[in-house]
């Protein structure tokens, strides 16, 4: 809830009305398929941050967050400053958008047909990730923020209603599966095909899924960072929500994938082989060059500051010739 509160006031310092949010969106801390989904709103043209609310009620610092935040209303929303989802708490003194449904699959529908009607159409793809593994399922959020595309949900074999439903909403989008077989199984995709053309982005597991999503593209769909001068968002692959209040940082600023870790001491090897093959270098002049960043969401508990050191000099500019010196 904290990390969620920061990245917004980082992305929405609201010193001045244009740099407050237009609306915010609260979301139960304790369904992280409706927060992924909920992502969606963050991209254009709402741009409204996740907030958590826990229990019905608003946290002490989700309420400060709300009160520097101060959203301006979005006229997409007819003038609300915050969106609702399920049985969160009402924020005092702002105009709330509620939006309903029966479960998460539901919700995201409700979501998506939202975003879809303030953006005047329906995005053309679809984004289809696995309710049952959350780690997976992580990097969908901050694609959701970035492009505005819906995380509609599968549980193993099973696809609810309402993601059919949402998918047909689209026409006969691009659908795209995020993860292995083994996390969406193939007999999901052969029943999707009826509704447009399905393709799969995946690894082996959560960390290989993330650094498949950072270098995919298809056509307009996807990061495709897969060369130097972009923008990464780092975070622990068993914090589902830190996905969430991260999802910000990928839809503005420098822009960028997240990036999953396994474990606070170590940085997974596929990551650091993905850093390096991305890692900036100059001729003659770094500052010429093109630069990466880097976004870690969590205290050291999180990520060490061992592991943020790595990272660092991964993404640091690096003179192509090794006995070269900066001028």
């Amino acid at each position: 809830m904290a990390n969620a509160a920061a990245v917004a006031r980082v992305v929405f310092p609201s010193r001045s009305r244009e740099t407050r949010p237009a609306a915010v969106t609260l979301v139960e801390r304790s369904d992280w398929r409706t927060a992924i989904s909920a992502a969606q709103l963050m991209s254009r043209p709402i741009r409204a941050p996740v907030l958590f609310s826990q229990g019905g009620a608003l946290p002490a610092v989700t309420e400060t967050a709300l009160k520097a935040l101060a959203p301006i209303g979005a006229k997409e929303l007819d003038g609300a400053q915050a969106i609702g989802l399920g049985d969160t708490a009402a924020p005092p003194g702002l105009k709330l958008r509620r939006l309903s449904g029966s479960d998460y699959a539901a919700r995201a529908r409700t979501i998506d047909r939202l975003h879809a009607a303030a953006a005047g159409k329906p995005s053309r793809a679809v984004l289809i990730a696995p309710a049952g593994d959350p780690e997976i399922a992580m990097p969908a959020a901050g694609w959701a923020a970035k492009a505005g595309s819906p995380v509609l949900w599968v549980r193993g074999a099973a696809i609810p209603a309402a993601t059919t439903a949402a998918i047909r909403d689209h026409g006969r989008p691009r659908i795209y599966l995020l993860g292995p077989e083994s996390a969406i199984p193939r007999t999901v995709s052969r029943r999707l095909a009826r509704f447009g053309t399905v393709r799969r982005i995946s690894g082996s597991d959560a960390v290989t899924t993330a650094v498949a999503f950072a270098r995919y593209a298809d056509g307009g769909f996807g990061w495709n960072a897969v060369d130097p001068g972009h923008g990464f968002v780092f975070a622990r692959a068993t914090r589902p929500l830190a996905a969430v209040a991260a999802a910000p940082l990928s839809a503005s600023g420098t822009y960028g994938p997240l990036l999953l870790l396994s474990d606070d001491q170590r940085l997974d090897q596929p990551v650091r082989d993905y850093l390096l093959d991305v890692q900036p270098g100059y001729d003659s002049d770094p500052v010429r060059g093109v630069y990466n960043h880097g976004w870690l969401v969590g205290d050291v508990g999180s990520i060490s500051i061992d592991v943020q050191s790595r990272i660092d000099a991964l993404l640091e500019i690096q003179p192509v010739n090794p006995d070269q010196t900066a001028p």
